[in-house]
């Protein structure tokens, strides 16, 4: 077996954080997807990189020399990316960016961040709007591009589109909620429970779809555009809900523990990606933008301070790979 990046790429974020479940943010994937790419990596290297704490995972003494090695590998794939605009020197000029809500707040600021430091000579414009709204300004020209929920675009005739993420969808419920004594739930288990529906980015009329394909609907008590209002209510007992892992935090404003299970039935991912028109000529800032984040979602980022016996992050969350 070899090494792939996106083995080095899972084990150096649960290093840095100390915790799986926010290495797992970070890089907007499952808890099992880090802890799968690092069980792996161990067994090929044959050696344990990672101690499991009651407060997360520390980096063990073969586990900190690889975290070294991982590091450079990391940024050598960088810096051979970054290169490729780099070479034709310093780029400038303006990009306009059409986001949707769930882009700007949960996928955006940190990417959006790095392609600052990186091209300083491009100005971004951005602009948040809904889905049919960028469709149309993406189509007539006022937009470059937009970063956006493309598992929702309709406009597929005049639109490209490319994903770069899909999150898959869970249900959410409270740690003392009777559906957590199972591991997979089906959709017909929580249509007998009281559900909380997000309506945001178009999220009711797309979890309809696979309510109605099953002839089933949800218990509904209330409807609203807060991710946090769900979290909220989730956390405290009074509902359930199905969203996807991109939006998934353990706690909510509270301070009150949310849990996830794996739905049974097919569920769609919620994808995040760019559109652009199909004609369009892009502009040397509007290049870099679209292979910048095509990259950026691989997760290489700068480093920080691995999580050790002296660098370790406190917790009440306990976490096991």
């Amino acid at each position: 077996m070899s090494v792939s990046l996106k083995q080095i790429r899972y084990f150096v974020a649960a290093a840095e954080t100390g915790r799986i479940s926010q290495a797992a943010i970070d890089l907007n994937v499952s808890q099992s997807a880090v802890t799968a790419a690092i069980q792996q990596l161990e067994a090929i290297v044959c050696a344990r990189l990672l101690e499991r704490t009651p407060t997360g995972v520390t980096v063990t003494m073969e586990g900190s020399r690889f975290l070294s090695q991982g590091r450079q590998i990391l940024a050598s794939v960088a810096e051979a990316v970054r290169g490729t605009h780099i070479s034709a020197g310093p780029l400038f000029g303006t990009v306009r960016i059409g986001v949707t809500y769930t882009v700007s707040g949960y996928f955006l600021p940190r990417h959006q961040m790095r392609f600052q430091a990186s091209f300083p000579g491009i100005t971004v414009e951005l602009f948040e709007a809904p889905r049919d709204v960028l469709e149309r300004a993406v189509v007539d020209g006022a937009l470059d591009l937009a970063v956006m929920l493309v598992s929702n675009l309709h406009n597929n005739a005049m639109l490209a589109s490319e994903t770069l993420l899909r999150s898959p969808r869970r249900l959410w419920l409270a740690p003392d909620h009777p559906l957590t004594r199972a591991e997979r739930v089906h959709l017909a288990e929580i249509a007998t429970y009281p559900y909380v529906m997000l309506t945001v980015d178009e999220a009711k009329h797309t979890s309809m779809r696979y309510w109605n394909a099953l002839s089933l609907e949800p218990k509904t008590i209330f409807r609203t555009s807060s991710v946090e209002a769900v979290r909220s209510m989730v956390a405290g007992g009074m509902g359930i809900t199905i969203l996807s892992d991109l939006v998934y935090r353990p706690w909510s404003l509270e301070g009150q523990r949310i849990e996830t299970r794996v739905i049974e039935n097919e569920v769609p991912s919620m994808d995040v990606g760019l559109a652009w028109r199909r004609d369009t000529q892009f502009s040397e800032a509007a290049k870099a933008y679209r292979d910048f984040m095509r990259f950026a979602v691989a997760g290489v980022g700068p480093a920080r301070p691995p999580v050790g016996p002296d660098h370790r992050q406190r917790s009440d969350e306990a976490i096991e790979i």
